[in-house]
């Protein structure tokens, strides 16, 4: 009896445990202005294939036309690639167009809600549980 409810005990903080990841998840809120939104196009300069989200890095002129590195944030690996996503969707010297929203510190970070795709299509890729605005058709 006494091994079952130390096993039982264990079973619930393990689980417990693995949810602390799920909690620490930033909302769109906490991060990005829905009051500043940005449309540009640029070039690719990185992709980072990882968890949580993916970033994607763009050179794109400003509105004095300065070139601007942009860490544009997308949604998570494994819903982009339900989506069709792949690692070598986009590579380094792809022209691409984002419309998303700057992030709140000033920084040039974005949460994109669209990307218009090397190949013509456009496509959501933000996360629609972030909280953020939806991707307008």
């Amino acid at each position: 009896m006494k091994y079952l409810l130390a096993v039982s005990g264990l079973c619930v903080v393990l689980v417990m445990a693995a949810t602390v990841p799920l909690f620490a998840h930033h909302s769109f809120a906490a991060e990005y202005d829905n009051n500043k939104p940005i449309k540009f196009t640029g070039k690719v300069t990185k992709v980072e294939w990882m968890n949580p989200h993916i970033y994607v890095y763009i050179d794109a002129p400003d509105a004095s036309g300065k070139t601007v590195n942009y860490a544009v944030e997308g949604g998570a690996p494994n819903g982009l690639y339900r989506q069709g996503w792949r690692k070598d969707t986009l590579k380094t010297g792809d022209q691409l167009a984002i419309e998303g929203f700057l992030a709140k510190d000033g920084s040039n970070t974005v949460n994109a809600r669209v990307w218009l795709l090397p190949d013509g299509k456009k496509v959501f890729a933000g996360n629609n549980e972030d909280g953020g605005p939806a991707a307008r058709p």
